[in-house]
């Protein structure tokens, strides 16, 4: 079943333990905000791309997905909504970005939203999303004693500004080790190692807010995230422009990443079902 706010936010309910959230590959700006931006291209550069298209196969599994068609520069819903950095000291993009991953500015000169903006935001994009993934939360946590929920990301190889050198193809993010069980980053980990892939755990992405906020294995709700790098499913120019980003999905190039995240959600059903993380 699919719901929504003006078919913004789409929700595919399963039953099985786990959730699929995809909170970032919205391309959707309102037309109230077009006026301040620097440009469009640039409001949707650092969109998830494609990640959809990965992890299509996540109903299929009886998994339950969330997805906003909202793009991260309207606000970003994952975030922490009270403002707070999630890597304090750190070069990061806050709940209504006002500047790109690279650091360019999103807004032309004052034109950025201001508090008022950012409640609006918020109250009509943000909280609409949690209220779902919650919800999605409850009903599945009240049939099973262990519930995941996995947070689906992707991103560019190679952003100075953000990281040094080129950013493993798998980055397994649970918030050193506080959002789910031992055992299912090991679980993860195993898969991912028996790859061509490189991979990182609680590296630079340790999970975002939707992982911190959920993650919660005393109560039997699991978070993880996984961080993938575009290469392993795109052609990622050296330089981005309006004429070459996004490169369209590359269906044979993103095979064996698609097997792999399939494992992964497959893994993260098992340990649902063996209650261990109750």
């Amino acid at each position: 079943m699919t719901a929504g706010m003006d078919g913004l936010l789409a929700v595919t309910r399963g039953d099985a333990p786990l959730v699929v959230s995809i909170p970032h590959a919205g391309t959707w700006l309102p037309d109230d905000i077009l006026p301040g931006l620097e440009s469009p291209w640039l409001a949707r550069r650092d969109t998830d791309w494609w990640i959809a298209r990965l992890y299509a196969g996540a109903a299929g599994m009886g998994a339950t997905v969330i997805r906003t068609e909202v793009s991260r520069t309207v606000i970003d819903v994952n975030r922490d909504p009270s403002g707070a950095s999630l890597y304090p000291g750190m070069a990061t993009t806050g709940l209504c970005p006002t500047e790109t991953f690279d650091g360019d500015s999103l807004y032309r000169p004052d034109m950025e939203p201001d508090a008022a903006e950012i409640d609006r935001r918020r109250a009509y994009y943000f909280d609409p999303y949690h209220v779902a993934l919650a919800a999605e939360i409850a009903r599945l946590r009240a049939w099973h004693p262990v519930v995941v929920v996995y947070d689906c990301h992707s991103i560019r190889s190679k952003i100075p500004r953000l990281f040094d050198g080129l950013l493993p193809n798998l980055n397994i993010g649970t918030n050193g080790g506080a959002s789910c069980a031992p055992e299912l980053t090991a679980a993860l980990a195993g898969i991912c190692r028996a790859t061509d892939f490189s991979l990182v755990v609680d590296g630079r992405f340790k999970g975002g807010w939707i992982t911190r906020h959920y993650g919660a294995p005393t109560t039997g709700v699991h978070a993880v995230q996984i961080e993938l790098a575009c290469r392993g499913y795109m052609d990622e120019p050296e330089t981005v422009t309006p004429d070459n980003w996004p490169s369209p999905y590359d269906s044979e190039r993103a095979a064996p990443l698609r097997a792999t995240v399939e494992q992964c959600l497959a893994a993260c059903l098992a340990f649902a079902a063996g209650g261990r993380g109750a």
